[in-house]
């Protein structure tokens, strides 16, 4: 027996705002709604699909530290540069943590300051 990713879970001030950005960057739709918590997956797969959904959860906990965890993203449609325009243009901001100028990767942060990065493979949808 194995077990594979179903969701991951995010801890964050806004989930709506979240919400948004993250489904605007994966293509993924609005799921499921409780409460406070706003879960988002892929169009017609949602939760047990084989990409995993995103559960974002209210939290007032102030983050001390980089998360040990992050997200890596890659194109599908378009070269990295354009994607890299079209997330900045979602509210990304770029980030320096000192990648230096040959990595083939961008470091970016989401709208609440969470690292993700840009690959430069572009995938096949």
């Amino acid at each position: 027996m194995v077990s594979r990713i179903s969701e991951l879970v995010l801890k964050c001030a806004d989930p709506e705002l979240l919400a948004r950005f993250w489904s605007e960057v994966l293509g993924y739709v609005e799921i499921d709604r409780d409460g406070g918590l706003i879960e988002i997956g892929p169009p017609g797969a949602g939760f047990g699909g084989l990409q995993p959904t995103i559960l974002l959860m209210p939290s007032t906990d102030p983050r001390a530290t980089r998360l040990q965890l992050h997200i890596d993203v890659n194109p599908v449609d378009r070269d990295q540069d354009a994607e890299l325009e079209r997330l900045l243009a979602l509210g990304a901001s770029q980030l320096d943590i000192g990648q230096g100028a040959e990595a083939q990767w961008q470091v970016l942060a989401d709208p609440e300051g969470n690292e993700f990065c840009l690959l430069r493979r572009r995938l096949e949808t």
